[in-house]
């Protein structure tokens, strides 16, 4: 008998977090640079892969990218909005010619089940496609957490799934044609606060089923003066989203 995957996220502190991000992203002022990044890349990809499905379903694209493109093509894409979205339940069999996916595969417990139940709900020859920030993601975030801490570092950042282990998930899952790889999105910030701002815009702050104890005044101070002394000539901080993207047919 299988064990249950660990509970390493929290679903409830997930739904908010999504609903939160997409009240945020209703200003005209907030960040959304990674999902309109990630959703221009994919446009790209199916482009150049001349793939327009007729039934296809798109989850977490806040920017209306990739439905407008389907759309303007004669194609047809369906809105899943993350957190109300649940992958790590089956849907109807067979029903999709695609499933794109964006930020929130990162965040749930069981991926293995959440691929296997993607690749069942494409059709034969459906395309699958998640991309959401992979391992090498926030390393100046990191050390600020790290300094923050002190001598008592608390778990602050969410796990990451590198190029070989998206690989593995893909095979396992049974999908062919896999293809795994990564870029980085390089975001130059001016303050930490700026930086934590954006976090919670792309709704990417922790989800985590055990919480980290607060970080006291002395912890913030800390991190605020690690921060100062990465500042370039220019007076900011950059950091770097590495942006990992699964592909694979049924």
């Amino acid at each position: 008998m299988e064990r249950a995957p660990p509970k390493i996220f929290s679903r409830r502190k997930s739904a908010a977090k999504w609903e939160r991000a997409r009240s945020r992203q209703s200003d005209a002022n907030s960040a959304k640079y990674l999902v309109e990044t990630m959703a221009d890349d994919i446009a790209e990809r199916l482009d150049f892969m001349n793939f327009v499905p007729e039934t296809a379903l798109i989850i977490g694209d806040t920017s209306g990218r990739l439905s407008n493109e389907f759309d303007s093509k004669g194609g047809a894409g369906n809105i899943g909005l993350l957190g109300k979205f649940d992958e790590e339940q089956p849907g109807p069999s067979a029903a999709l010619q695609c499933i794109i996916h964006l930020l929130g595969l990162g965040t749930v417990n069981d991926l293995p089940g959440a691929l296997i139940h993607a690749r069942n709900a494409l059709k034969e020859g459906g395309l699958f496609i998640a991309a959401f920030p992979g391992a090498g993601s926030v390393p100046v975030l990191r050390q600020l957490a790290l300094a923050a801490d002190g001598d008592r570092p608390a778990a602050r950042i969410h796990p990451q799934v590198d190029i070989r282990a998206g690989t593995a998930l893909l095979e396992r899952a049974g999908f062919s044609r896999q293809v795994v790889d990564a870029y980085p999105i390089k975001v130059r910030f001016s303050s930490l606060e700026n930086l934590i701002s954006d976090l919670r815009d792309h709704g990417l702050t922790s989800s985590l089923t055990s919480p980290a104890p607060p970080i006291t005044r002395t912890g913030w101070q800390r991190a605020r003066d690690l921060f100062n002394s990465l500042r370039d000539e220019d007076g900011k901080v950059t950091e770097t989203f590495e942006i990992l993207v699964l592909t694979g047919w049924r």
